[in-house]
């Protein structure tokens, strides 16, 4: 298995021989406006660039999975890059028909039993938040991949840690966990994904596994960075199993 952190949650993954690609955010830095209602409303989206070129990002990519269909996580960019006709996962039908009418003519919805190439593909649950903020922030998922030959990853998506992330664990038992870390948050209702904390209570669920941090420093509604999540780790005597990468940074296990 092989891990790129390419921006924010977008991940490509080499996993059983398939080239997969995870909640594609593509386009040119500052594209896009700022996220209202949050920090650094001067700073257009994304705030980076991609580390490696778009056409490099899509080749060979045999199957894109949709978490939820948020900006930051599919955006104009990756509807116009990749190909209409690629396999495409996506959480329910409410999601599937938006990308359907997008153009994309190969949309399926993730189950807990979805087997693509001999991958087993399982959705689970998040809630992107707590509290009154789930009115706004909606429905998003996460996704557990098991294959004979590989280690068992969860890619937990835009979700704080709750019961749902838990179960996932217990269920499951991730050697390698991703976790979208930025605790990013608008002025009022708290962090819509991870904080610091959050991945902590992870690494307590899960204490063997290695745990990887995303979703940070990309989009300007960003709260935890990644020097000081590496901090934390450090403090909390974690770091040999927290990574937080750089953009372009990839890691095989």
């Amino acid at each position: 298995m092989n891990i790129q952190q390419i921006r924010n949650a977008t991940l490509v993954l080499n996993y059983a021989g398939k080239k997969l690609l995870v909640d594609p955010f593509l386009a040119e830095k500052g594209a896009y406006p700022p996220f209202p209602n949050s920090a650094r409303q001067d700073q257009n989206n994304p705030l980076d660039s991609l580390p490696v070129p778009i056409d490099e990002i899509i080749k060979d990519v045999d199957a894109v999975i949709v978490t939820h269909l948020h900006l930051d996580h599919w955006d104009d960019a990756a509807k116009e890059a990749l190909p209409k006709d690629i396999p495409l996962f996506v959480q329910n039908e409410e999601d599937a028909k938006e990308v359907r009418n997008s153009g994309f003519q190969n949309v399926e919805v993730l189950q807990e039993d979805t087997i693509f190439e001999g991958i087993q593909l399982i959705k689970t649950k998040g809630e992107h938040g707590r509290g009154a903020i789930l009115n706004l922030t909606g429905v998003v998922s996460g996704v557990v991949f098991k294959h004979q030959d590989e280690k068992t990853l969860y890619v937990a998506g835009d979700t704080v840690w709750y019961d749902g992330v838990q179960e996932a664990i217990d269920a499951h038992k991730p050697e390698v966990i991703v976790v979208n870390a930025g605790a990013n948050q608008f002025l009022e209702g708290g962090s819509i994904v991870m904080d610091k904390e959050d991945v902590y209570e992870v690494h307590h669920a899960s204490p063997d596994s290695t745990i990887i941090a995303v979703h940070m420093e990309s989009a300007n509604h960003w709260g935890l960075s990644k020097e000081e999540l590496k901090s934390f780790a450090t403090e909390k005597g974690i770091s040999s199993q927290v990574f937080v990468p750089a953009d372009g940074e990839s890691y095989a296990f």
